[in-house]
C-alpha cells in the first residue's frame, strides 16, 4: 500500500497538481527519510519527458551512397533518418505492438482488402496536408513496376491501392494477408507527399536542416507534429562514425549523447563511467554471412552444407557477443518468434561431415569470404574464426577485409559471400518477403531457382493467406526448414542490441524491433 501511496504522489507531483513542497510532506509522512524522499522527486522529474535540448547521435553506420528517399535506406543511419523525417500507416510502438500511426484506424473482413483510415489535419513540413493521394502515390513509388525499392518485394501481393475520398485508402491484395498491417509498417514505405518522395519531406518529428550522406543528419523539431506526446528534442544532430573506437571515445568524452553498436568488449568499461548508462535489447537481429547462389561456388548444394557444418556457433557468440547473443540456426525466425520452427534440429559444429560434403562438392582451392565492421562490429573477427574452423575440415577460407565506406553498395548484396546484419522483422512473412523470395531486392543469398527455392516461394504465398494458425505454424517451419537446409543462408548468432548513452537522456519502455528503441529514439527519448 505504501509503495502505491508513493507512486500516486509522484503522479501527482509530475502532473502538476502538487508542488515539490506538498510531495515531500506527504511521502515524509510515510517514514522515509528525508533524502530518499529526495530521490524519489528527482526519480519522478527526470521520468516525465520534457522539451528541449540537442540530442547528439553518433551511429555506426553511414554511407555516401545513403540518400532520403527511404526506399534506398540499407543501413541504421537512414533507417533512423527515414523515422525522424516521415511516417507511416502503421508502427510497432514502444511496448511491442502494432499500432495505427498515419492510419487513425485500418480493418478488413476477409484479409485481402484492407481499409485504412488516415488521420485527419497532419500537414507535411511544406505545408501540405496529408491526403489519401498521397498515400497511394507512395505506394506506387515502392511498389511500381520497374521501382527500385527494397520494399518492392514486399508490396508485389498488392493487386490495387485506391483512394476512397480525401482520408481512405482501400487496398486490394492478390490473396488473403492476416499480416498486411505490419507489412505497411516496413520502414521503407514513409509516407512523402504526392510528386516528392526523396527530398526529405515528411510528416516526421523533425525537419531537416542539413544533410551529406555518409556523414551528418542535422534535424529540427517540427512545430507541427501531430503527436504531441513525442518529439521532445529542439534539435537532432546524427554523426555517422562508422569506426567503434572514435564512436566510443565520443560518448566517453561527452561529444555525443548516444553511441550505438558499443564494442561488446568494452561493455564494462563504459558501463562504469560515472557519465554513462548502457541499454540492451533482446529482439529478431542476427548477423549473417550470406552465400550468393548466383556466385561460383557457391550454386554447389554440398559446399554450401560444407560451409555450414564448419562454424563453431558457440564460439561466436562467446566471442563476438561476449554472451550478449544466442546461436542460430540459418534460418532467420528467432526462437522470440511465436512461429519459431522449433522441432528442427540445431545445426552443430561437424567437421568430418563438414570434409565429406567439401570433397563431394569437387572444389578446391581458396573461398573468399569478404567482411568489414561496417557489417557489424567484430565482423571480420567473426570471419577469420569461421575460416580456422573450417580449416579443421580442410577447407581453406581467405578472409578479404573490405572497406567500411561503401561496404553496403559495393560488397554486400553482390560479391559470392559476405558478412552482414539484418534487424529481424515482427512476423515470418515480412522478413520472408524482405530478404528470402525471389522477387525481393535484398534476397543477398540470389536463392530462387532450385527446387527448395521454389516450394519455399509457393509456401510463403500460401502462409500468408492462410487463416487457420495450425496449418500456418507448419507452413512457417517448412519454410524455415527449406531456408536451413538447402538456401544459401549462414546464420551463426542472434544479437542483443547494446548502445551507451549519457545519464541525462531519459526513456520509457524499450522497443527491441530495432536498435535504439526501435529506431525510433529521436522521437521518444528526453533530457532530464
Amino acid at each position: 500500500m505504501e509503495d502505491t501511496y508513493i507512486k500516486q504522489q509522484q503522479s501527482k507531483l509530475t502532473s502538476g497538481s502538487i508542488n515539490r513542497r506538498q510531495f515531500m510532506t506527504a511521502v515524509l509522512a510515510t517514514g522515509v527519510t528525508v533524502p530518499t524522499a529526495l530521490g524519489l522527486a528527482s526519480q519522478a522529474m527526470a521520468a516525465t519527458p520534457k522539451k528541449g535540448g540537442t540530442f547528439r547521435y553518433g551511429v555506426g553506420h553511414g554511407s555516401t551512397t545513403d540518400t532520403l528517399d527511404s526506399g534506398t535506406s540499407e543501413n541504421h543511419f537512414t533507417l533512423v533518418n527515414t523515422y525522424n523525417i516521415a511516417n507511416h500507416l502503421t508502427h510497432i510502438d514502444s511496448d511491442g505492438v502494432l499500432k495505427g500511426d498515419l492510419a487513425e484506424s485500418y480493418e478488413s473482413s476477409d484479409a485481402q482488402t484492407w481499409v485504412f483510415n488516415l488521420r485527419k489535419g497532419v500537414e507535411f513540413h511544406n505545408g501540405k496536408t496529408l491526403t489519401a493521394a498521397d498515400v497511394v502515390a507512395t505506394m506506387e513509388h515502392h511498389g511500381g513496376e520497374g521501382s527500385k525499392s527494397a520494399a518492392n518485394g514486399l508490396l508485389s501481393p498488392v493487386k490495387s491501392v485506391k483512394a476512397d475520398g480525401a482520408n481512405t485508402v482501400v487496398f486490394e491484395l492478390e490473396t488473403p494477408n492476416a499480416d498486411f498491417p505490419f507489412i505497411i509498417s516496413d520502414y521503407h514505405i514513409s509516407i512523402r507527399p504526392e510528386g516528392d518522395m526523396t527530398s526529405g519531406v515528411g510528416t516526421g518529428p523533425y525537419v531537416i536542416d542539413e544533410w551529406e550522406p555518409g556523414v551528418h543528419s542535422k534535424l529540427n523539431r517540427n512545430p507541427n507534429y501531430f503527436k504531441s506526446d513525442r518529439a521532445h528534442f529542439d534539435r537532432i544532430e546524427m554523426t555517422s562514425i562508422i569506426d567503434t573506437t572514435a564512436r566510443q571515445n565520443a560518448i566517453m568524452n561527452g561529444d555525443v549523447d548516444l553511441a550505438d553498436k558499443v564494442d561488446l568488449k568494452t561493455v564494462a568499461l563504459l558501463g562504469r563511467s560515472p557519465n554513462l548508462e548502457i541499454d540492451e535489447a533482446t529482439g529478431t537481429g542476427h548477423y549473417t554471412f550470406p552465400m550468393r547462389l548466383d556466385v561460383a561456388p557457391f550454386d554447389n548444394y554440398d559446399l554450401r552444407m560444407a560451409l555450414k557444418l564448419s562454424v563453431k556457433r558457440q564460439e561466436l557468440v562467446d566471442k563476438i557477443l561476449l554472451g550478449h547473443g544466442a546461436v542460430g540456426n540459418d534460418h532467420p525466425i528467432s526462437p522470440s518468434q511465436s512461429y519459431h520452427a522449433s522441432g528442427l534440429a540445431q545445426r552443430e559444429y561437424d567437421p568430418d561431415k563438414a570434409a565429406f560434403h567439401y570433397k563431394k562438392s569437387g572444389h578446391s582451392g581458396t573461398i573468399q569470404l569478404s567482411a568489414a565492421d561496417a557489417a557489424f562490429s567484430g565482423a571480420v573477427d567473426a570471419a577469420q574464426l569461421i575460416a580456422a574452423s573450417a580449416a579443421q575440415a580442410g577447407i581453406n577460407i581467405e578472409v578479404i577485409r573490405e572497406p567500411n565506406d561503401g561496404y553496403w553498395s559495393n560488397v554486400w548484396n553482390k560479391k559470392g559471400w559476405s558478412a552482414c546484419y539484418w534487424g529481424g522483422r515482427a512476423t515470418p512473412d515480412w522478413m520472408f518477403s524482405t530478404a528470402y523470395t525471389a522477387d525481393t531486392e535484398w534476397n543477398d543469398t540470389a536463392w530462387k531457382t532450385t527446387d527448395a527455392a521454389i516450394r519455399f516461394n509457393k509456401l510463403v504465398v500460401a502462409g500468408r493467406a492462410e487463416l487457420d494458425e495450425a496449418r500456418r505454424t507448419e507452413i512457417y517451419a517448412e519454410c524455415q526448414t527449406l531456408i536451413h537446409d538447402d538456401g544459401g543462408c549462414l546464420l551463426p548468432m542472434f544479437f542483443n542490441y547494446v548502445w551507451a548513452r549519457g545519464k541525462n537522456v531519459m526513456h520509457g519502455d524499450l522497443a527491441a524491433n530495432w536498435d535504439t528503441d526501435g529506431a525510433k529514439c529521436s522521437e521518444r527519448w528526453w533530457f532530464a
